[in-house]
């Protein structure tokens, strides 16, 4: 049985496309890198795929807003494409400036009718860059990409990634749709590790399929014990890190 293949689209200021490529073939899947120019030229490279993936980074610079310019390159050459991605069963994953993207573009939390989005990511309420670890909690739900995920820690590093909904109506359908499926957690002491204002906790958000996942912590930069701060050696080397699970997840789901 041949390998899963990822695609991870990279732009100018993407960042962490590396990384998350070995966290995709950590994960057993071939992943390869590619240029947007190189996609809007051949939007049909997109079909020798089954996973893609926007990664973090600062896209473009992030003029305008965090992912905007990347959302409407995105928009304007490839949405036939990415549609035709998408409903043809892929999966779809935006990590930080990624998750900026998916909202942007409309591909996730997007009206049904009129495309207009219904939730963003604002400034942190800090008005600060935030580079930190923080404590998690998953509800997977239909979320291809968190399946048997609970509580585990993951890093952050963003300056916008404080979620808003449009309205709080749109919160709660969400909600009770089952797709704001990662809140930051609680500390040893207690206190809400919210890095930035999010509402509800939100760190992460998926499609009503579960196929589409946006999230603002990195998974790509723990997938081994050793990238863990407070690793120590009371870890075993080899031990996976709690990112891995989003990657494997992803890898099962299209084997």
């Amino acid at each position: 049985m041949l390998s899963p293949r990822a695609l991870i689209l990279r732009a100018p200021g993407t960042n962490c496309d590396h990384e998350t490529a070995h966290a995709f073939e950590r994960a057993g899947a071939i992943a390869r890198r590619v240029h947007v120019r190189a996609l809007t030229k051949k939007p049909a490279l997109a079909d020798d795929f089954q996973i893609l993936c926007i990664p973090g980074g600062f896209s473009y610079g992030d003029d305008i807003a965090s992912g905007r310019i990347f959302a409407l390159e995105l928009k304007s050459r490839l949405s036939d494409a990415l549609t035709k991605f998408r409903d043809r069963g892929g999966l779809i994953l935006g990590i930080c400036n990624g998750f900026q993207v998916l909202l942007q573009t409309g591909l996730l939390l997007a009206d049904p009718v009129t495309g207009a989005s219904r939730a963003s990511l604002a400034h942190n309420t800090s008005g600060m860059f935030i580079d930190r670890w923080v404590q998690l909690r998953a509800v997977p739900g239909r979320c291809v990409f968190l399946q048997g995920m609970d509580r585990f820690e993951l890093p952050v590093a963003h300056g916008e990634g404080r979620f808003v909904t449009r309205s709080p109506e749109d919160f709660a359908a969400f909600d009770a749709a089952g797709q704001l499926v990662l809140r930051y957690g609680i500390d040893a002491t207690g206190s809400s590790c919210n890095p930035n204002g999010a509402l509800g906790d939100v760190a992460g958000a998926c499609d009503e399929t579960g196929r589409i996942l946006g999230l603002m912590p990195h998974p790509e930069r723990f997938i081994d014990a050793v990238q863990y701060p407070a690793w120590n050696g009371r870890i075993a080397p080899a031990a996976a890190g709690a990112g891995l699970p989003i990657f494997a997840n992803a890898v099962k789901a299209v084997s």
